[in-house]
Order: C-alpha cells, then sequence, then structure tokens
C-alpha cells in the first residue's frame, strides 16, 4: 500500500477526524443506541451509521437489508435460523419484537469481534432516536454521517433512491440536523436524489475496489451502475476526479484503495477524504501521516489513543 511508505514523514497540521464505525462496533453491537452512547463518550467527531426503510417509510438504523441470523433473536429470545425478512416488508412496529443486543454465539460477528459487549434487549433504533443523541448534554458538537443501504444489484431489496433520499431529508429537516449530517453511499443515486431536495445536505462518494465490493468498475466494458451515470474511463481512470463531477463534498475509499497520488489529487480538488475502515493502530498513524482528512473505525478507542497528536492540534 502507497501509504505505508510516508511512515517517516512528519505530521500533518491538520487535526484529523474519527467516526465511530456503527458506533463503536469492536466494543458493543453495531448500529445500536449504547455503540453510539459509549462513541460519544470516547470523543468521536462523528457517528457514523448505516440506514434501512421499512415498509411504512421509517428510516431505522441497521446494516442488513434483511434481519441477519449473527445478530438477531425473535421475541422468544430464538436467534434466527436464516436470514430473516427484509427491512421494507415490516413495519416500524414489527421490528420491536427483534433483539440485536448480542452476537449469535460462533457466529462471524462473534469471531471478529471478540471484544463486543452485549447489550441484552437492545431493539433496532430509528434515525430519530440515533440523531436525538445529539441534543444530549456534551453531544452538541457530535455529527452525523448516515449511510444509506441500497443496491442497484438487487432493487427488489430495499427502498429506491429518491424513496431514501426524501425520507432521509425529512427526518433530518424535521429533527433539525442537516446542518450536522452527511449523506454517503456506494449507489450514488442516492446522493443526486438528496441534492436536489436539500442542496445544502453535504453528500460523501463511497468507493471501493475490492474483490467482494467493487462499484467503480475500472478496466470494465459495461459503465459501473452504483455511480449515476459517470464512467471512471472518462475520467482518465481518476476515482477523485469521478467523485467531484458528482458534486460530493468528500471521498471516501476504502483505506487499501488509497494511494498517496489519489489523495493528493483529492485534495487539490477541494475534496475530503475519509477512509474506512481502519482498525489497527499503526494503519491509523500511517494513515494520519500520509494526510488524509478523517478515519472510520470500529474501535474509536484506539483511534482517540493513537492519534492523540493530532486531536491536540
Amino acid at each position: 500500500m502507497a501509504f505505508i511508505t510516508v511512515l517517516g514523514s512528519s505530521m500533518t497540521a491538520q487535526a484529523i477526524e474519527i467516526q465511530g464505525h456503527r458506533g463503536a462496533r469492536g466494543l458493543l453491537p453495531e448500529n445500536t443506541i449504547p455503540a453510539f452512547e459509549r462513541a460519544i463518550d470516547l470523543g468521536v467527531d462523528v457517528l457514523e451509521l448505516d440506514l434501512g426503510m421499512t415498509r411504512d417509510g421509517v428510516p431505522i438504523v441497521h446494516h442488513d437489508r434483511a434481519l441477519s441470523p449473527d445478530r438477531t433473536r425473535d421475541a422468544a429470545g430464538t436467534w434466527l435460523s436464516s436470514p430473516g425478512p427484509l427491512l421494507r416488508t415490516l413495519d416500524r412496529s414489527d421490528l420491536s419484537a427483534f433483539d440485536v443486543g448480542r452476537a449469535a454465539p460462533g457466529g462471524k460477528t462473534a469471531e471478529r469481534f471478540p471484544e463486543q459487549t452485549p447489550r441484552d434487549g437492545t431493539r433496532i433504533p430509528t434515525l430519530a432516536d440515533v440523531l436525538g443523541l445529539g441534543r444530549r448534554p456534551g453531544a452538541e458538537g457530535v455529527r452525523f454521517n448516515i449511510e444509506t443501504k441500497l443496491t442497484p444489484l438487487a432493487p427488489e431489496e430495499a427502498a429506491g433512491p429518491d424513496e431514501f433520499a426524501r425520507a432521509v431529508v425529512a427526518v433530518l429537516r424535521a429533527q433539525e440536523m442537516i446542518e450536522r449530517s452527511s449523506l454517503q453511499s456506494f449507489d450514488w443515486r442516492v446522493l443526486f436524489a438528496a441534492r436536489r431536495l436539500a442542496p445544502e445536505l453535504a453528500t460523501v462518494c463511497l468507493t471501493a475496489e475490492r474483490r467482494w465490493l467493487d462499484n467503480v468498475h475500472r478496466g470494465r466494458r459495461t459503465p459501473s451502475p452504483w455511480t449515476a451515470g459517470l464512467e471512471i474511463g472518462a475520467f482518465d481512470g481518476s476515482v477523485p476526479r469521478m467523485v467531484e463531477a458528482a458534486g460530493c463534498a468528500a471521498w471516501s475509499p476504502n483505506h487499501r484503495d488509497l494511494s498517496e497520488e489519489a489523495l493528493a489529487e483529492a485534495h487539490e480538488l477541494g475534496l475530503r477524504v475519509v477512509v474506512w475502515t481502519v482498525n489497527e493502530a499503526d494503519e491509523m498513524v500511517a494513515l494520519a501521516r500520509l494526510g488524509v482528512d478523517g478515519i472510520i473505525t470500529d474501535y474509536p478507542d484506539r483511534a482517540i489513543e493513537a492519534l492523540a497528536p493530532w486531536r491536540s492540534r
């Protein structure tokens, strides 16, 4: 990775932003009120969260388009044996029956995050619930980075981009939180739709060029369905230039996709660069020295400690 080569360079003068991924996924069950509260207590700048939508049009904070057997128990306390119903087939009231406060024993989440502390009885919050945390004493400066979870590859599984945009903007306005929020997505169509409704809402173009997710489609014969009609080839292979053309205020790449040259180009274009998801302290330090503007992490406690020299500036 390109950023590793700059470990010996001097620290940048710019303070680095820390975003708690799904609250504090490494410490508490993801996308829950306890996880967001812990992230606030640790001192993050931004709560990063995922967004789905119920059948009755309520934006809810949840990563998967369907209830996951890895993190969900029913009203009887029984683990789901297979992927549950799609969120869009359930009303908000239906979701109150499910407990998402513990990782399933022996499951992927439990294996990946052994330090995660259970909070039995925890329910799936609404977007309004999480935004309300920003009005608590001591949290007045916390901001929100909201990721819409939809995919052009399975449009039947979630609300469409226009529906998502309308619902999110309505809640942000009702909660008076537009100025403290940004909207991010791998599916850039929803970002275009949101800016048409609320030009003042900052948008963040998420990108990944990984084997398990690639929304850029570099070198492919067909354009990416993720990037709202923009083609990487039309920008000479430059993701930052494509992000600028999309009207995003920030570019959020997978941290392993970022090169020193791409970061410099993004900054020249006036883009902020916030990388995801960085969990090891040495990588956090390397990226800070490279000059990224922010880091999204499952372990905000590690980030607060590792990035203290940049935070004190």
